[in-house]
């Protein structure tokens, strides 16, 4: 335990691990960090979830449910920025091994905010969620080792 102190103090000089880059990452407080990552997570679920619930209003419900959806997953990603930094989230947003996954993402916001606001379809802004999803969900394997491997696998798996 003391040695996780000294690391996330940056007191450890020796053992320059993943942990300590972060926590090097920003003048905030490590303790604050977090509380901006929760709070900022949070505000992205409770939009989500909001978004979901104003699915079934009548007439703007699916306009509405689009934006606080889309405006829910951009939160969610933007809150790991407090954990890393601004610059070194985008920096790995944009690594050979997700840039495939970042630009769907993306463009999955983007479509699914055009098809709500401009083209006026609720068919297509729909359909752009639940893509925006498989693709957050893609992005998001790509942050564990072998996961999208794995799942790869498993649907090669299924198929045969």
């Amino acid at each position: 335990m003391d040695k996780l102190k000294k690391v996330l103090s940056g007191q450890d000089a020796e053992d320059r691990g993943g942990l300590s880059e972060v926590v090097e990452a920003s003048s905030l407080s490590w303790g604050t960090r977090i509380k901006g990552f929760a709070a900022c997570f949070v505000a992205g679920i409770l939009c989500s979830l909001l978004g979901t619930l104003l699915l079934w209003v009548p007439r703007k419900g699916l306009y509405l449910f689009a934006v606080f959806y889309t405006f829910g997953n951009i939160a969610s990603i933007g809150s790991t920025m407090f954990l890393m930094g601004p610059l070194k989230q985008l920096k790995r947003m944009f690594e050979p091994t997700r840039l495939i996954a970042t630009i769907l993402v993306l463009l999955c916001f983007a479509l699914t905010l055009c098809s709500a606001f401009w083209w006026h379809n609720k068919g297509l802004a729909l359909i752009f969620c639940i893509l925006q999803s498989l693709a957050l969900t893609w992005y998001s394997l790509s942050f564990i080792p072998y996961a999208r491997d794995a799942v790869k696998k498993c649907f090669a798996a299924c198929l045969t």
